[in-house]
This record gives C-alpha cells, sequence and structure tokens, in this order.
C-alpha cells in the first residue's frame, strides 16, 4: 500500500514454444523459458499475467525461427500482436519477461513498449538466455520507456528455469 492505495502488479513476458537452443544443442520444449519464470513471478508477487503474443508468430523450429528474428532485428521491425491489454494504467510495477535475442529484446517486445506510457511506472526485467545475460536489454528499456524507473534485472539460464524459483525469490 502506497498512501491508502494498493499498489497493482503486472508480469509481461514474450517467450517461445518448439525447439529451443540448450547449451549447444537443441530440443523441444512445450513451455517457453521465460514463460515458466513469467509464471512463477506471478505467482510469488500476486501479480496479473500478460503474454506478449505475435499475430505471425515465429517458426517453432529453431533454425527458421532464428532468421526470422535476425530479419525483423535488422528491419527494425515492430511485429504486430494478437492483443494488448486494454489498460496498463492500473499497474504501478510490471514485471517484463522476454528471451535474449543477441543482445536485444525480440522486436514484439518494442511493439508492446511503445504501445503505452511508461511514465511513473517500475519495471523489474527478467530475461532467460543462454550465455549473453541481460546484455544491452536495460539500456534499451531506459531508452524505450521513459518516465519508467527499470530496477535491476534477473537474467535466468534457460536451461536452469525449472531450478530458478529461489533465484526468483531472492531477486525480488
Amino acid at each position: 500500500m502506497q498512501g491508502g492505495i494498493e499498489l497493482t502488479k503486472l508480469t509481461v513476458f514474450y517467450s517461445r514454444a518448439g525447439e529451443n537452443y540448450f547449451g549447444g544443442e537443441c530440443r523441444h520444449i512445450n513451455v517457453g523459458n521465460t514463460e515458466k519464470a513469467a509464471k512463477m513471478i506471478a505467482e510469488i508477487t500476486g501479480s496479473d499475467l500478460f503474454e506478449i503474443e505475435q499475430k505471425n508468430s515465429y517458426s517453432s523450429t529453431y533454425s527458421v525461427c532464428i532468421k526470422q528474428a535476425q530479419k525483423d532485428l535488422r528491419n527494425n521491425a515492430r511485429p504486430e500482436l494478437v492483443a494488448l491489454p486494454k489498460n496498463i494504467d492500473k499497474y504501478d510495477e510490471i514485471y517484463l519477461g522476454y528471451p535474449n535475442y543477441w543482445r536485444n529484446m525480440p522486436m514484439a517486445v518494442y511493439t508492446f513498449l511503445e504501445s503505452f506510457n511508461w511514465e511513473g511506472k517500475t519495471i523489474h526485467p527478467f530475461c532467460t538466455h543462454e550465455g549473453s545475460g541481460l546484455a544491452d536489454t536495460v539500456k534499451e528499456l531506459k531508452r524505450v520507456c521513459k518516465g519508467a524507473v527499470i530496477k535491476d534485472g534477473l537474467a535466468i539460464l534457460g536451461s536452469d528455469v525449472d531450478n530458478a524459483k529461489a533465484v526468483i525469490k531472492k531477486w525480488l
């Protein structure tokens, strides 16, 4: 509570199931790594949950997906999303999750971020990765989310996400 008003939290994430890269090899997963982490965060914080979904999803085949995602990155694309939250004004704290794509966020995350005014919001970034950590993503969040307070982020190895609850609790 702040000044008698209950603060409301939202966990937003972009994730990808299908064939994924894990420490040198690809394997199929039914639930994306970032989604797993986001659900843990939502459970621990009691936050609402929203998934950023592209209208035209990337391929479930890893090698095709990375070509599609690299093309979007090169073109600075803003993929159309299936939906946006109707209103984020009621949320004071946002937990924002994404996989690290070449030291950056997936371009669909930019579509989401550029759709809202971030003035007065607090953003807690978290990412899944296989060696790059948060890389340049926090710098990008500060550039895109003018007026928001960007907190220290959490980087979770995708191959360790199933056992990350204690690390997430400590970060929170």
